[in-house]
């Protein structure tokens, strides 16, 4: 899907991470990995609430979350733990949204890790430029406005407290003001500057085991710097170093709470040779245990 975000390509990001080794990386490790393959919108997609403006391609956005919502959330009935790639970080309406759902289900709170270099926390009422894949987060915490995207189906939603953006570096000053109203723990890159990312991420992840809780963990091409990523429509300089992203993933493997996987907003159209996807790879090789130097079961 792309229908989210205001530069097309990212819908070729699947396929690529394909290209790039996902899956063979994933067997490598000893995972058991069932490839689900693309979903399909449905021919029939909701009608926009009356009155709803500045929220482009909202029948569209609807249609892929209450699918991908069911999806992932069967998978997770099933026990299987669901990566999703895209696609725009739109499709986290609906894969947080059916992760939230089987965790009403479990009776287990859920934690959401957003590593990304935008909030995604606008509203209809409040973004500058209509794109919905910079709402998400806020849909997800049920901010107003946004009620209509899920409409009746089946779905849960992330309490602001356990919600955690990591590697913020661009915000709109409405979010700005909405985040602090909210209460949302933002460790932007002046904090990972400051105390480094082990520091901030084992905080995420002594929350998580104090709480027994699941953690989903949202991963945005642009959190990475461009220099290292390009293949994405929003960056924005000053992200994280290739060390400090595989940091994160190790510290998130070893933790043994990562229970379900975005992975978003690769666009090969805008990539070089590649470098994007085979990064993203590599990263979630990291998440699953890949190590450079075995220390151990």
């Amino acid at each position: 899907m792309e229908e989210g975000a205001g530069t097309p390509g990212a819908a070729m990001g699947p396929r690529m991470l394909r290209t790039a080794g996902l899956l063979t990386a994933l067997r490598d490790l000893g995972c058991e990995v069932e490839d689900r393959g693309d979903l399909v919108l449905p021919p029939s997609l909701p009608e926009p609430p009356a009155g709803l403006a500045n929220a482009r391609n909202f029948s569209a956005i609807a249609g892929w979350s209450r699918l991908i919502a069911r999806e992932t959330h069967a998978a997770l009935a099933g026990g299987r733990l669901p990566i999703v790639i895209g696609g725009d970080h739109a499709l986290s309406m609906g894969s947080v949204s059916g992760v939230a759902r089987h965790c009403t289900d479990e009776d287990r709170p859920l934690f959401v890790l957003w590593l990304d270099a935008h909030a995604d926390f606008n509203t209809p009422a409040t973004s500058p430029s209509g794109n919905m894949h910079g709402m998400s987060a806020a849909m997800l915490t049920r901010e107003p406005g946004l009620e209509a995207v899920m409409g009746s189906e089946p779905h849960g939603s992330v309490d602001p407290r356990n919600l955690t953006l990591f590697g913020i570096r661009s915000i709109d000053r409405a979010e700005r003001d909405l985040l602090r109203a909210r209460g949302i723990e933002v460790f932007d890159m002046r904090l990972v500057d400051e105390f480094g990312v082990a520091v901030l991420v084992r905080r995420v992840i002594e929350r998580v085991a104090a709480a027994g809780g699941h953690l989903h963990v949202s991963l945005d091409v642009d959190f990475l710097d461009p220099a290292l990523a390009p293949g994405v429509g929003t960056t924005v300089p000053g992200g994280a170093t290739w060390r400090e992203a595989h940091l994160i993933m190790e510290l998130l493997h070893d933790s043994g709470l990562v229970g379900s996987l975005d992975v978003v907003e690769l666009n090969p159209f805008l990539d070089e040779r590649g470098k994007s996807a085979l990064l993203l790879v590599d990263l979630v090789a990291s998440l699953f245990g890949r190590e450079v130097y075995a220390r151990g079961p």
